[in-house]
């Protein structure tokens, strides 16, 4: 039977997020978050809640309602939604987000890495290359 939230009295609403966030805490790791989100909720749920992170990195960098709704397909009402939890300045998504961008950065580093051996080269030896500063940045 589903419940809902707001039928739910404060002190089991308290304990039962309190549940969630306990267990999602103590996973370590990406591939053991991974395997604890697929167990937890649908493929649907999932795709959901990567949509809106990714929403949040478009708001975040500055593109338009309008672009985002074009791009990803979205309602009006979801960007919107996101958008008001970034406004009302619960740290939770921005940290994601910045946690996110580093992530990101780090795997384009790594693979940049292990593809061009002049990369390597100009990461060993960076003095090398300061009058023929290649491989530029893409």
């Amino acid at each position: 039977m589903k419940v809902k939230a707001k039928q739910l009295p404060d002190k089991q609403r308290i304990e039962v997020l309190d549940t969630l966030y306990t267990a999602a805490g103590t996973v370590r790791g990406r591939s053991a978050m991974k395997l604890f989100l697929r167990d937890l909720l649908t493929e649907s749920e999932r795709i959901m809640l990567g949509r809106r992170i990714i929403i949040a990195r478009k708001l975040i960098a500055g593109e338009s309602h309008r672009d985002i709704e074009a791009q990803m397909g979205v309602g009006r009402d979801t960007i919107g939604r996101v958008q008001r939890w970034l406004w009302d300045q619960l740290p939770g998504y921005e940290q994601a987000v910045a946690e996110l961008e580093k992530e990101l950065e780090k795997r384009a580093f790594k693979k940049q890495y292990a593809e061009s051996a002049l990369f390597r080269l100009k990461k060993k030896y960076p003095a090398h290359f300061l009058l023929f500063p290649f491989p530029k940045k893409k």
